[in-house]
This record gives structure tokens, sequence and C-alpha cells, in this order.
């Protein structure tokens, strides 16, 4: 047995080596043929139709005594408790998923929650994993080798315009077509159509591929901004700043732009860390353009809901706020900080990781923006957590990321799968919140005790000695494909302790400072024609305002001369107004869903 297997994977290293691709073959029962495919120089890549293993459209699922896998494999998917398929099915059926996977996660193969999931459906799954970026390199190849694909890809990452290609080829499977075996994911759809209009091909109105769903309600508000409490005892004991108290220094404290102007430019001009220098003190620091602890929140000084893309939809339009004027008053008011040496000029250069680094030992930040303190510096305990700055005018707001807590793309499924029916009420299962608990954190057993606490929810374990959580989690759990929100957190599974401080902040300190008719901007849908529209110009809008902004701020702000081209720069060749016009378009196909 050891030389066949010696001798087999000999051979698919030489077909891998042939084929140009990770992919390789999997076991299927000798009755069943696919259909031959049209030989590969009669195919164009861009436009010409593949054809699929299996019927275009599939008919609506039969009962299921009546399915031709029913009596010979046991296949059945109406109760998502029981195997989907029996014995002999588990042994002549197998789905070849590739994957790419964290560097600490172990072998998919090797993971509990997989041997679990084998166990509870029946559905034999052989992973391929391989790192994320060899995913990037060999993607193409994959989906260009129609000879040899997977049966699916998990962690897929794909994109509208990827999934409008490669549906118009027929190479993907039209999964909307399959929801009848896919009771969980069924319901889920019907209860959230807003989730449904996220998926949904504008082109053909199919659902070709699986979402991702973590709905804590933390990734709208990525910054938050955190004050030395030690530091401001020090200002208000010198008299330094005005109408302040020690008293008042508690989390939620609200201070004027005025104010924390004071206090920064005592932190700069004193050994605030005691260590004899007064040039390493930090006044206030964050890393520029990150997604979370960057710059945006500063313009909620001025009344505008910035983010990273600089796009917001305010009563329902999609807006930008660098056509607003007090953008510009914004973007002055923050430059005169950062010349003034208020906002270390590290935080338009440094990376996320050396924000993080220089924030451990000895104590250089006077405040900072960031998801939380925790992991920033050494002594959370000597920073509490701010409201938003109250700017000159009286204007207090944040930024409004569109940061997705719904990714669509996560899992796509190859035409050339024999039985899509059957892995897609596999994947099913990973939508019942129990099992999305596992997939997203770690499996029974592991992570969590065999017995549910007296209110039916999961227990976290007591962590190994030397582990953390976030290592345990790492290694143990997949992540990708989830259900996890309002029910799962109240019925199935707490937060963790993190995500729950983190949300209780955001309750105190962002979100009753995001006015109500102000949302971030969903995951949109796309025609071809609006997506060419955006390839064209989107990169360029987006290098044009971020080469400006930099500048701006790093050189002393932007004069009102520079203000009129950049507008008119906005209006003309950047072709801002096309772009509004795809994305409002997109929403407003999006709201009518």
């Amino acid at each position: 047995m050891k030389n066949i297997k010696k001798i087999l994977a000999l051979l698919l290293i030489a077909v891998l080596a042939v084929t140009l691709t990770a992919c390789g073959t999997k076991n299927e029962p000798a009755a069943t043929t696919a259909p031959t495919e049209a030989p590969a120089a009669t195919q164009n890549s861009e436009t010409q139709a593949e054809t699929p293993a299996q019927a275009e459209a599939a008919a609506p699922a039969a009962p299921v005594n009546d399915h031709p896998l029913n009596a010979e494999y046991g296949f059945q998917w109406t109760d998502t408790t029981a195997p989907i398929l029996n014995e002999k099915g588990s042994q002549e059926l197998s789905f070849h998923v590739y994957s790419s996977k964290n560097a600490s996660a172990l072998d998919y193969n090797d993971m509990k929650i997989m041997a679990d999931l084998y166990a509870q459906t029946g559905v034999r799954v052989e992973w391929e994993n391989v790192s994320e970026s060899v995913y990037s390199q060999q993607k193409n190849l994959i989906f260009g080798n129609k000879e040899n694909r997977p049966d699916a890809i998990y962690h897929a990452g794909m994109g509208a315009g990827e999934i409008i290609k490669y549906a118009k080829r027929k190479v993907l499977v039209p999964i909307s077509d399959y929801l009848d075996y896919m009771p969980n994911f069924r319901k889920l759809l019907e209860e959230r159509p807003d989730i449904k209009a996220q998926l949904l091909n504008v082109e053909d109105g199919k659902i070709y591929s699986l979402p991702r769903i973590e709905e804590m309600g933390l990734l709208q508000s990525p910054n938050l901004l955190f004050l030395n409490v030690a530091w401001t005892r020090e200002v208000i004991a010198a008299g330094a700043v005005d109408g302040l108290t020690e008293d008042q220094l508690k989390d939620g404290l609200t201070l004027t732009a005025a104010q924390m102007e004071q206090i920064l430019v005592y932190f700069r001009d004193h050994d605030m860390n005691g260590n004899g220098k007064t040039d390493d003190e930090r006044p206030m620091n964050f890393v520029y353009n990150n997604w979370q602890g960057n710059q945006c929140d500063l313009y909620g000084m001025f009344g505008l809901n910035d983010n990273l893309e600089h796009r917001v939809v305010v009563d329902d339009k999609i807006t930008y706020t660098v056509q607003d004027e007090r953008f510009k008053d914004a973007t002055n008011f923050i430059a005169n900080w950062v010349t003034d040496g208020l906002i270390d000029k590290v935080s338009f250069e440094q990376s996320q990781d050396n924000f993080l680094a220089n924030g451990k030992g000895m104590e250089t930040y006077g405040a900072f923006y960031w998801w939380e303190s925790e992991t920033v510096v050494s002594n959370p305990e000597n920073y509490i957590v701010l409201s938003p700055l109250v700017g000159p005018n009286g204007d207090q707001t944040i930024c409004v990321s569109n940061n997705p807590e719904i990714s669509a793309g996560e899992v796509i499924l190859f035409s050339n799968c024999k039985y899509p029916e059957v892995l897609l009420s596999y994947f099913d299962r990973y939508y019942d919140p129990f099992i999305s608990a596992q997939i997203n954190y770690g499996p029974i057993g592991i992570v969590y005790e065999e017995a549910l606490d007296d209110q039916g929810m999961l227990v976290q374990k007591p962590l190994p000695e030397g582990v953390t959580s976030d290592e345990l989690r790492l290694q143990n759990a997949p992540l990708g494909i989830i259900n996890l929100g309002e029910y799962a957190w109240n019925h199935v599974v707490h937060m963790e302790p993190r995500a729950q401080l983190r949300l209780e902040r955001l309750q105190l300190c962002a979100k009753p400072f995001v006015p109500d008719n102000v949302k971030p901007c969903p995951n949109l849908q796309f025609t071809m024609e609006e997506l060419n529209t955006l390839s064209n110009y989107e990169t360029n809008l987006n290098d044009y305002i971020r080469t400006n902004l930099i500048s701006w701020l790093m050189k002393g702000g932007v004069s009102d001369a520079a203000w009129q081209s950049f507008q008119n720069d906005l209006s003309g060749k950047v072709n801002l107004a096309g772009i509004q016009k795809v994305y409002q378009d997109a929403y407003d196909r999006y709201m009518a869903k």
C-alpha cells in the first residue's frame, strides 16, 4: 500500500508539472462520465462558453426518494441534522476543494472541524491547501485549465467582474439553481433580501458564489481615539488646557479641537515619559490610509463622514466627500497640526506593524487612533477612549467605513463538478450557526467544551498554557463561509471578550455620532459595462486623490487655486461624475430589490 501511495504521488507530481496548476483530479464513480468539452483550440478564452458537466439549469429538487443518488448513496438534504450520504456514498463519492489558508493553520484535511463535518454529513472533501500568495499566482491558471479544475474553490476572493466573466462562459455553477438543496442558505436569503441583493449577478439574476456573513456592527467604525490619562493629568495640573478637570478623564470624554490642540502642544514640548528627552513623544499618531486607525475621523471635526474611498451614502445618494468645501477646510486644519508637530509625520509613512511595535515598551503615544488600545500599547489601562472631537464650527461626527460585514465571492463551484447538489448541501451546513461558530473560531473539543451552558450556548475551554486565543483560532479554524449575526450572538456563541469590549466602546463613542441619513456603501453588483467604466477610471481617481491629499497634509494645506484646479480635474479628466453614476445606478438597483 505504501509503494502504491508513493507511485501515485509521483504520478500526481508529473501531472502538476505538465498542467502548471495545483489542481488535481478527484475520485469519481466509474459509471458516471461527463459530456465531452469542445477542444481547447476552438475555445475563445474570453467569450466562448464551456460545456458544463451538469445541466445548465438544475430542475427543482425532486422528493428525496426520487433523486437518482438516493437509492444507491442515500442522498438527502431536507434533514440538516442527518447525514447527506450513506456509508457507500461517503466511500465512493469525493470532492476536490482548492483553498488558500493562513500560514498558521493546520492543513484542512487535518482539522478536527473537517473530520467532524465528515462524520456528520458523510460527504468526503479532499482539501488542497496553498498559501495566499500561491493562490494569487495560480488563480488564472486554475480557471484557464478546464481539463483539470477542482470541484470548488474555498476562500475564492471572486470579484463581481470575474463572476460575470466566468458565468458567461459557463465555467461556474449557478448556485441559485440549487437552493432547494440548501435549506439553511435558502432560509437566510428569504429572511435577508439585502444579502441576496448583494449576491445576485446583474447580467442574469443568478447567484454564483457563497458569502461570508459576520455581523457584529464593528467594521463601520474602524477608528477610536485613545488618550493617555497620566499625561493629560499633568497637562491639567499645569493649567495648560482650558475647561478640563481630572474627574472628567474617563471613557466617553468629549474634547473640542481647541482643547485637544492645547493638550497635544503640551505633549510635544515636555518630557512626558520621564526619560530626559523631549523629542521622542508622539503627540497624536495613526497609520495613514490603513483600513483601521487611519486619519478619516479627523474630518468628522468638520461634519464629514469620510472614509478611505471618500465615498458614502447620504440620503440614499452616493456622495464623495472630496467634492465638499468642508473637505478643503478640514485638510487645511489637519495640515496645520502636522506642520506644528502635533500629528507625528511618521503617521504618513509607517506600516501597521511599525505602529504597533512602536507603541510597546516605554510610553511614547499621547493620543492615537486604532481599533482597540489593547493591541497598541503595553499599558492600555493608562488610556481612555474619547468621543469624536468637536470641530471649530461645533461639528462632531466620525468616519463611516465601507468595510463590509458581508463578503461575497468566498466560495465558487466549477461546472465540471459532477454532483453540485451534494457539495452545496455540504456547504449549506456551514451556515448553521453552531457550525459557523466552529468554522470561525475552532471546533468543539479544542476551542469549545463538549457541553453547552444552561442557555444552550457554546462554552469556551480554558486556553492551553502558552497559547493565545488568536493562535488557537488560526490553527484550528478554516474561517470562510459562515453566518454569524444577531441570532448567533444571542443564542449560539458569545462574542469574544475583545469584540464585546469594542462594541461597548462603539456604542458609547461612535454610533451615537453617525447621522441617521448616512450609511456605508454596501456591496454592489455591476453590469459589465459599468465594470468597464470603473476599470477605466476608478484607479486613476483613487491615485489622483491620494497623491494630492498626502501632499496637502504634509506640506501645509491646499490653496484656493489648487483646490479649484482639483475640482476641475475631478469633473473633467478624472471622470468622477461617470464613476458616481455607476455607483448610484448600482445602489438604486440594490435598494429596489
